[in-house]
């Protein structure tokens, strides 16, 4: 009888380890802001969120999946649990942390930019587009401009192109390719500094699963992993 119960003990054991390797973090993800993340030609999420969240999975010994959701209920999907973790270029705000969590940064602020037909450009007064629920938009509102809010970065750009707005506000990050691939846009010397960095965006009652991807957020700075991997995709941002 005594084997039997240390046998069953052992079973259970194994199973509820089966179980918790099996379990796979849900890392939900735009895929539509490059050089952040962005569908590839496999169809796969690729970019400097996709590497970056791989390894940090892999640090935290932790099995992950990637999800694709829409910018404008991303923070609501992770709430009701379609997903376990935002890493999709979230700059990390007071307003935002009301309602989830935030890792530890794994950016520094990236300067925001304009992106224009000219450079004459009135952006005190002008029409300024701007992604709907970004940092950009809620500066743009505070400014004495006018805001136009799109669902998708895309819409920000043909907006411009087709004299919507007057200019459209992002990262510089996810502007600076675009200006250097197209002969009818440029980047505006002007730029703006806001936000607390980027961070993962996790329930407020995943604090276990926070602490072990701040954890590994903090190997990896530690160990210089994390600035060669913004070098790789961000070459224009700040480092640790």
């Amino acid at each position: 009888m005594k084997k039997l119960i240390i046998a069953t003990a052992a079973l259970v054991m194994s199973a509820g380890m089966t179980l918790a390797a099996s379990h796979s973090v849900r890392m939900g993800t735009e895929g539509a802001y490059p050089p952040y993340n962005f569908i590839n030609d496999k169809g796969e999420v690729d970019g400097f969120e996709r590497e970056l969240g791989d390894e940090l999975c892999k640090r935290a010994e932790l099995s992950c999946t990637w999800v694709t959701n829409e910018w404008d209920s991303i923070i609501p999907n992770l709430v009701s649990g379609n997903y376990d973790t935002i890493v999709a270029g979230m700059s990390i705000t007071a307003e935002r942390d009301k309602v989830i969590d935030f890792t530890q940064a794994y950016t520094l602020p990236d300067p925001s930019a304009y992106l224009a037909l000219s450079d004459d450009v009135d952006l005190e007064n002008g029409v300024i587009a701007a992604q709907t629920n970004t940092i950009q938009a809620g500066f743009v509102a505070q400014s004495g401009a006018t805001l136009v809010e799109f669902a998708t970065p895309e819409e920000t750009i043909a907006a411009v192109r087709n004299g919507e707005a007057d200019a459209v506000l992002a990262d510089k990050s996810y502007l600076a390719p675009i200006a250097a691939e197209s002969s009818d846009l440029m980047l505006l010397s002007k730029e703006e500094l806001i936000g607390g960095g980027i961070g993962m965006g996790i329930r407020e009652s995943d604090g276990e699963l926070k602490a072990k991807f701040d954890k590994a957020i903090q190997s990896m700075k530690d160990d210089g992993s994390l600035n060669a991997l913004i070098k790789k995709w961000l070459p224009d941002a700040a480092l640790f």
